[in-house]
C-alpha cells in the first residue's frame, strides 16, 4: 500500500511542476531557415509588442536569461524573441566567407522578423549584438527603437584593430597579445573557433555617414567600469536621435543588473 501512495505523491508533484513550468511560459525552441539555408535557432516568450534581444560575441540566446532584462520584459507585457546568431549556440555554423559577409547576421534577424509576421519591433543588442543592431538601424524600416549596450564608436572603423587581431589570432597568429584574454577564454570553451573567426573577419562596420542618417530613437547604455569598444560619447554624437545612459558594472556585468533593465524598459515605454 505504501508504494502506490509514494507513486501517487510523485505523480502529483510532477503535475505541480509541469503546471508551474507551463505557467511561467517556458519557450519552445524553434528553427527558422534563413536566406542561405542556414538554420537559426530562436525562442519566443510572452505576448505583446515584440522585442528582439541580440547577444554578443561567442554568446547565445540563453545568456539573456542570466540577467534581469529578459524576465522583466516578459513581466511588462512584451513578446521577447531571442535568437542564436549564426555561428553560435544551436544555430548553423557555416565555415565559408559567404556564410558571414554581406550583413548575413542582420539579414537573419530581418528574415526571422518576416517569418514571425512582425510589422514593427524594438531590439536590444549588447556588445557585438549592438554592432549587428547598428546594421538593422540602417537596413530594416520595421525597427522602431534600438538599445545599444556595451558599445562605443570603435566598430565604425572597418579596420578596427581589435576585430582584425581577433580574427588573426583565431586563425593561429600568436603575435597579437592585445587579444590574449579573449582567445584564452574561447579556447577554454567548446566553441566552433572557425565559425567565430569568420564572424570577426566579416564583422560589419556602420559608417559615420550612415549613422548620421538614422532617425530612429536609440539608447546607448554603458557600464561605468566598461572601457572596451571605443567611446560611447562619440557614438552618441554620431547618432542624431540617441540618448546615453550609464549603469553600474563592467563590460561583462552591466547588462545583467537592475539598472540596465530599468533603463531599457523606461526607454521602450516612452
Amino acid at each position: 500500500m505504501i508504494k502506490p501512495l509514494i507513486a501517487a505523491a510523485q505523480f502529483c508533484l510532477l503535475l505541480i511542476f509541469c503546471s508551474r513550468t507551463h505557467g511561467q511560459g517556458v519557450p519552445e525552441g524553434r528553427y527558422y531557415t534563413s536566406f542561405d539555408n542556414t538554420k537559426i535557432y530562436y525562442e519566443v516568450s510572452g505576448e505583446g509588442y515584440p522585442v528582439i534581444l541580440i547577444h554578443g560575441f561567442s554568446g547565445t540566446s540563453q545568456g539573456w536569461k542570466s540577467g534581469l532584462l529578459y524576465g522583466d520584459l516578459i513581466k511588462a507585457g512584451y513578446k521577447v524573441i531571442i535568437p542564436d546568431l549564426r555561428g553560435n549556440g544551436r544555430s548553423g555554423k557555416p565555415h565559408t566567407d559567404e556564410g558571414y559577409n554581406n550583413d548575413a547576421e542582420a539579414r537573419d534577424i530581418m528574415g526571422l522578423a518576416t517569418a514571425l509576421n512582425l510589422k514593427t519591433y524594438d531590439a536590444v543588442g549588447y556588445s557585438r549584438g549592438s554592432i549587428i543592431l547598428s546594421r538593422l538601424l540602417v537596413l530594416d524600416k520595421r525597427l522602431h527603437k534600438a538599445v545599444m549596450g556595451g558599445m562605443g564608436d570603435a566598430y565604425t572603423n572597418p579596420d578596427w584593430p581589435r576585430r582584425v587581431h581577433a580574427y588573426k589570432a583565431l586563425m593561429g597568429d600568436t603575435s597579437l597579445h592585445d587579444v590574449d584574454d579573449m582567445i584564452k577564454y574561447i579556447r577554454s570553451q567548446p566553441f566552433d573557433e572557425l565559425a567565430l573567426a569568420y564572424q570577426q573577419k566579416w564583422q560589419p562596420s556602420t559608417s559615420k555617414k550612415e549613422l548620421a542618417a538614422v532617425r530612429k530613437p536609440v539608447l546607448i547604455i554603458r557600464g561605468t567600469a566598461d572601457k572596451e569598444n571605443g567611446s560611447e560619447t562619440a557614438l552618441n554624437k554620431l547618432i542624431p536621435c540617441s540618448g546615453l545612459a550609464y549603469v553600474p558594472g563592467n563590460h561583462n556585468t552591466a547588462s545583467k543588473n537592475e539598472e540596465f533593465s530599468k533603463a531599457v524598459l523606461t526607454f521602450l515605454k516612452d
